[in-house]
């Protein structure tokens, strides 16, 4: 059965909540983020983004199994550490898309579903109107970190191929805990860009 991909807004955003959290915790374990998150902080961050005005919620099901998800919002409705650096950078928050995680199962990658993911966003980013940008941000580690898989390969290839590029100077901070450490700690965002 091939996989099913569809958009979600409103409030038909929310029933698959539950499972946008679990797949959170599941694939950020994982390098480059490492992150050793909770339901709880995963429901609180979540009802926030669907909420959100403008937001979307774009899923991948494999027969009633939602295996994959990708978020996206106006970035006036997101994080304020996320806006700060647009802001000190001069740019209208106003017009700029912020696309936040795409988390798909290691067993549903390679079929096509990251790219829907992205052109589905933007698609919603250009139905809603206004908005000149898209953007996300990924997390920025060390080349020798412990951690880092010997095999691992860098998604900057697939960014850039899509239009994106990181933009210079626009770096947030966002804190969370990692799976090796015992409290959170802060971690460098890099911005990627591209004009709709």
């Amino acid at each position: 059965m091939p996989i099913e991909v569809v958009s979600l807004t409103g409030d038909d955003i929310k029933p698959v909540l539950p499972a946008l959290a679990k797949l959170r915790i599941i694939v950020f374990r994982d390098w480059p983020y490492l992150y050793d998150g909770t339901i709880a902080y995963e429901e609180t961050y979540l009802a926030k983004f669907a909420a959100a005005k403008g937001a979307v919620c774009v899923i991948a099901r494999d027969g009633d199994e939602i295996v994959g998800a990708s978020t996206a919002a106006p970035m006036i409705e997101h994080a304020d550490e996320f806006a700060e650096p647009f802001e000190k950078a001069g740019c209208d928050l106003n017009k700029i898309f912020y696309c936040g995680e795409s988390v798909l199962l290691k067993s549903h990658r390679g079929q096509g579903v990251y790219p829907d993911f992205f052109a589905r966003r933007e698609a919603h980013a250009r139905k809603l109107g206004g908005f000149t940008h898209a953007t996300f941000c990924r997390v920025v580690r060390p080349n020798d970190h412990p951690l880092k898989p010997a095999d691992y390969r860098p998604l900057d290839g697939i960014w850039t191929k899509f239009g994106y590029a990181p933009v210079e100077g626009i770096v947030a901070s966002y804190a969370w805990k990692d799976i090796d450490q015992g409290q959170e700690t802060e971690h460098p965002m890099q911005f990627w860009m591209k004009a709709l």
